[in-house]
């Protein structure tokens, strides 16, 4: 029996539809911990503090009792992303997600973040960038039973000239979707460190490092990581008591 050409582009349809049906679906990948390290590129930072901040977090993954919290978990890795920020309505600059586990992964990452190019600057649209941070947690295709946005900076956010996501409506967001805030004040402008425990952390355990300037960002990245990647509670407590 033949089949009219309507026929036909019917049953082709249905048989396109069986075997998508009949694929397989692909499984997440599983980690531990789904970590954004959000960095300001903003007009305040300049070209030695922007190279400073991956420095920072480079040296800060090369250290010992970091590594050892990224296997510190029943997965034993977990997922991490840079995502660089500046103005509100300037898109956002992103490595895209890795799995770090072993120490040569951790490596590869280190090595990347060391030669991020900056490609943002303007004004410090901090909402934007969490934003876009928390965009990444949703598309990620990555499963986790924890997710961190770590948000690193010297000012508080300026006004915005645009209809853009500022903080207030960025941290409603992150509240939403379950995720923890942390902020990493960089000192500079006066009182910082209070502006970012008021408009920039959100979720349980949630919580401010300070790094009293850009020499200083390593060390405070490192402390940071070890608080938010640990699994090893008396390690938590330990750093938590820690100012």
């Amino acid at each position: 029996m033949r089949l009219s050409q309507q026929g036909l582009v019917v049953a082709c349809v249905f048989l396109l539809c069986g075997l998508q049906a009949a694929k397989p679906a692909i499984a997440e990948e599983m980690v531990d911990l789904k970590l954004v390290l959000a960095i300001d590129a903003s007009g305040s930072v300049d070209e030695h503090e922007y190279v400073l901040q991956l420095e920072g977090i480079a040296v800060a993954l090369s250290d010992p009792a970091v590594r050892e919290a990224i296997r510190s978990g029943p997965l034993k890795r977990i997922a991490i992303n840079l995502v660089v920020w500046a103005q509100h309505e300037v898109p956002k600059d992103s490595s895209g997600w890795s799995i770090l586990a072993s120490d040569a992964e951790i490596d590869r990452f280190a090595a990347m973040v060391r030669g991020f190019p900056r490609r943002v600057n303007g004004a410090t649209g901090m909402g934007a960038g969490l934003a876009e941070a928390i965009h990444a947690l949703e598309t990620s295709g990555i499963s986790a039973a924890r997710e961190v946005v770590d948000i690193s900076g010297d000012g508080a956010e300026t006004p915005a000239r645009d209809y853009v996501v500022m903080m207030p409506q960025a941290r409603q967001m992150a509240g939403a979707r379950g995720a923890v805030v942390n902020g990493l004040a960089i000192l500079g402008e006066q009182d910082v460190d209070a502006w970012y425990r008021r408009n920039v952390i959100v979720g349980p355990g949630s919580f401010v490092m300070v790094a009293e300037n850009y020499d200083d960002f390593a060390e405070a990245m490192r402390r940071k990581l070890l608080r938010e990647i640990s699994h090893d509670p008396r390690l938590s407590e330990l750093l938590r008591a820690t100012p």
